[in-house]
This record gives structure tokens, C-alpha cells and sequence, in this order.
């Protein structure tokens, strides 16, 4: 089984509808869990994986809310501390799409940091790097 790439009418980026669903569905749980482990190590520099990624709309969803999530972390402490630099790895088969996620889906994600980020609390988009690693994950 695989997704189908692209962005044609049987793609995984227009039928994605269910999957954002149970991503939705957890998020209490995953806000919980990084704040708790934010205020717990205050890390430098924190590395998120996405094992197994999305070539849709949902790639960028859970990034997008860890980072809010650390941000109002920093906030509500009072952390006079330059907020964390993001390393984003998205992995998957080879077949992944990845020309759709770095030619329309990346570019978005940046513009989305940029409108509801900088300037705010010396927020800086530019401080989150994205990469994508082919391959599967179980062998590593």
C-alpha cells in the first residue's frame, strides 16, 4: 500500500480529510506532552521527526502546533532565553512525493510562521530547518 502522489483528484493531498481528523483528535494529548517535556529540559534546539510523513496538507500540521506550543511555553514562563532553533526531518519511502512537499508545501509553511510569528518575542521562522530524508526508518 502507498499513498498516491501529486496533486490530481486521487491524490493523498486531496483526500487527507480523515487522517487530519485523528490528528485533531490528539492534540490535547501532544500539547500536554511537549509542554511538559519543554519545561522540563529547556533545550537549545529541538529535533522533530516525522517517521513516515504526509505529502498534503497534513505535513506541516503537527509542526506547526508543536512550535506554537513551545512558543506560548516560553512565553507564559517568562524565559528571557532565545527561544529553541527546530530541526524538522520528514521521512519517508522514496516514493514519497517530496517535490510537492518542498515545491508548494514548504514555502507555505515558512509564510504561515512568518504571519502569525515574527516580530513576536524575538520569534525568528528562519531559526526552523527543514529537511527530507529518504528511506525507511526501520533500518536506521
Amino acid at each position: 500500500l502507498h499513498m498516491n502522489g501529486g496533486i490530481g483528484e486521487a491524490s493523498y493531498a486531496k483526500n487527507s480529510l480523515l487522517q487530519q481528523k485523528v490528528i485533531l483528535m490528539t492534540k490535547t494529548i501532544r500539547d500536554k506532552a511537549i509542554s511538559a517535556l519543554y519545561r522540563s529540559l529547556s533545550p537549545e534546539t529541538i529535533c522533530i521527526a516525522d517517521l513516515g510523513c504526509s505529502s498534503g496538507p497534513n505535513t506541516f500540521l503537527v509542526v506547526t502546533q508543536l512550535i506554537r506550543v513551545i512558543r506560548e511555553e516560553c512565553k507564559s514562563n517568562g524565559q528571557q532565553q532565545p527561544q529553541p532553533e527546530f530541526h524538522v526531518f520528514l521521512n519517508d519511502l522514496p516514493g514519497n512525493d517530496f517535490n510537492i512537499i518542498f515545491w508548494s508545501l514548504l514555502p507555505e509553511f515558512y509564510d504561515d510562521l512568518r504571519e502569525k510569528n515574527m516580530g513576536e518575542d524575538g520569534f525568528d521562522p528562519n531559526n526552523c530547518f527543514v529537511s527530507g530524508v529518504a528511506g525507511s526508518f526501520y533500518n536506521r
